[in-house]
């Protein structure tokens, strides 16, 4: 397939890009600094921007297959309104490019899994990440509403652990103390479900 990865040179997303190419996949990534993707591929293309720029998107969304978005603040507390702000470009450039698969990276605690979320994560959802969580839900919410074959990706907590492919995934998972799932795993995850149907229209938990 066709893959553009939005949030390419992030943490999970380098994870995503390479296991992309490693299973045959085509990949693009929006970049703002090339610097940082720091790769060579003859299936992997670059487009200068960021997601919030609506050129620089649409030309990387022109001739896709799917979009998988890592997109996030990594380590900050301070949301920037990033999710809230991007999503409606993203999901304009995939309507007008006719681009209907998107799996996109939220996290646990999030909206209803918030029930399914143990005492202490709570804690830091409603403390530390009340601002990342507010600009999370507004994001996940408008893509639910989008008409597009999508999943919403909620993993636990996120580690730089190895590729295990053991995680647990679903809508409801039993969940207790500090569950931790790695990037690799993740992205595992997102790249192996590209085209599995079964996804479609499902908010997930991913966790070890």
């Amino acid at each position: 397939m066709r893959l553009l990865v939005l949030g390419g040179t992030g943490g999970t997303g380098q994870h995503v890009v390479t296991q992309a190419l490693d299973a045959g996949h085509h990949v693009t990534v929006l970049a703002r600094d090339r610097a940082k993707v720091g790769r060579q591929h003859e299936r992997f293309r670059i487009v200068d921007g960021e997601v919030k720029n609506i050129a620089a998107l649409a030309d990387a969304m022109r001739g896709q297959d799917a979009v998988i978005s890592a997109i996030g603040r990594g380590k900050s507390f301070k949301s920037e309104h990033l999710i809230a702000e991007s999503v409606p470009g993203i999901i304009a450039a995939m309507q007008q490019h006719g681009v209907r698969r998107l799996i996109f990276t939220s996290a646990l605690g999030v909206g209803d899994t918030y029930r399914d979320s143990p005492l202490l994560p709570r804690i830091f959802f409603r403390t530390l990440l009340r601002g990342i969580y507010a600009d999370k839900l507004i994001g996940d919410e408008m893509i639910r509403k989008s008409g597009l074959d999508w999943t919403i990706a909620q993993p636990v907590v996120l580690t730089d652990g190895p590729l295990t492919k053991s995680y647990r995934v679903g809508e409801h998972l039993l969940l207790s103390g500090v569950n931790k799932v790695s990037r690799a795993d993740t992205a595992h995850f997102m790249v192996d479900r590209i085209n599995d149907r079964s996804t479609f229209g499902k908010t997930l938990i991913l966790s070890n």
